[in-house]
């Protein structure tokens, strides 16, 4: 057996030809570097890694399967030709858990033990002590969306006596660490109990604008709101008042609505916020994982198995 692959940008690996002949002698593969080249080769293509944009798709009459080059990508990636068709869809979600799972527990430490005060003070050689830390074992997290990621945080959480409320759409079982999981109907009951409100959902169509004014007010003056997830899923300016308002004790924040974030931005200033520049997955090993993932799925297309990681793409996760 054997199947025709085009592979396009982004995050594709040069040595990845030479690896799927070696799993998959009889592929053919075709790296293309660009829209461009890829145009004049998918037609007969059985399967693609990459953005295949409308203009890729039109061409691409023998298509089966998509491979997305990452978790959540980016907006328009699921353009509606795509959603329309028969073809199956990957992604890369289950490379990133270790990593996003403790950039968050860092987010969370740090605003249980006061680093949001102290480092500021230290920037201004401030000696200053009286932050009332929390107790972790005493203390709630809200996790909203707990697949891989989720539920590696809530075993985290667990594992330092904390308290954990899952919000899933998906699940029927909680996971391993999570004491009780609701549907995101119930987000705002769930809201006012945590002292910590954790977001690592995807951007999908019922997650934008997931977090504005309303769910701010619903938390208690005392949490710390955490979003590694995609920043459309915050309305960032409800964000600002909330901060400022006094709403929330503080934020961090890993993505936004818009990347970089611009320099004039408040939340650059506002006490209580930890920024960091879009780098919770970031880590080693993740191209391993990328290269293991698509071969084996490779080798599963090519023997008719079912795929990884297969996404709803009506839902783009």
């Amino acid at each position: 057996m054997g199947f025709k692959l085009v592979i396009c940008p982004p995050n594709y690996q040069e040595e990845w030809p030479d690896r799927l002949r070696e799993a998959i002698p009889d592929i053919e593969v075709q790296l293309c570097p660009t829209v461009g080249e890829a145009m004049e080769v998918i037609g007969d293509a059985d399967a693609a890694f990459g953005d295949i944009v409308p203009e890729l798709l039109e061409r691409a009459d023998n298509l089966k399967w998509i491979s997305c080059p990452q978790a959540g990508p980016h907006s328009g990636y699921y353009h509606q030709a795509l959603i329309d068709s028969d073809l199956v869809v990957t992604n890369t979600r289950e490379i990133y858990n270790d990593h996003i799972s403790a950039h968050i527990m860092s987010f969370l430490l740090a605003f249980a033990r006061g680093f949001h005060v102290y480092i500021p003070q230290q920037l201004e050689s401030n000696w200053q002590q009286g932050f009332d830390t929390i107790y972790l074992p005493e203390a709630i997290a809200v996790i909203v969306g707990v697949g891989g990621i989720g539920a590696e945080t809530a075993r985290l959480c667990a594992e330092f006596g904390m308290t954990v409320i899952g919000v899933d759409p998906r699940l029927e079982q909680a996971p391993k660490g999570v004491a009780q999981l609701v549907r995101p109907d119930d987000l705002a009951s769930v809201l006012p109990q945590g002292d910590f409100v954790i977001v690592t959902v995807p951007e999908t169509p019922e997650t934008q604008g997931m977090f504005a004014a309303a769910q701010f007010k619903a938390m208690k003056n005392t949490a710390f709101f955490i979003n590694i997830g995609r920043g459309a899923t915050v309305e960032l300016d409800d964000l600002v008042d909330a901060l400022r308002a006094g709403e929330i004790a503080g934020a961090g924040l890993d993505v936004f609505q818009e990347e970089p974030l611009p320099a004039t931005h408040p939340l650059w200033i506002i006490p209580g916020v930890i920024i960091t520049p879009h780098v919770a997955g970031e880590g080693p090993y993740l191209q391993e994982r990328r290269t293991e993932l698509f071969i084996d799925n490779c080798v599963r297309f090519n023997e008719g198995r079912q795929l990884r990681n297969v996404v709803d793409k009506a839902n783009w996760f």
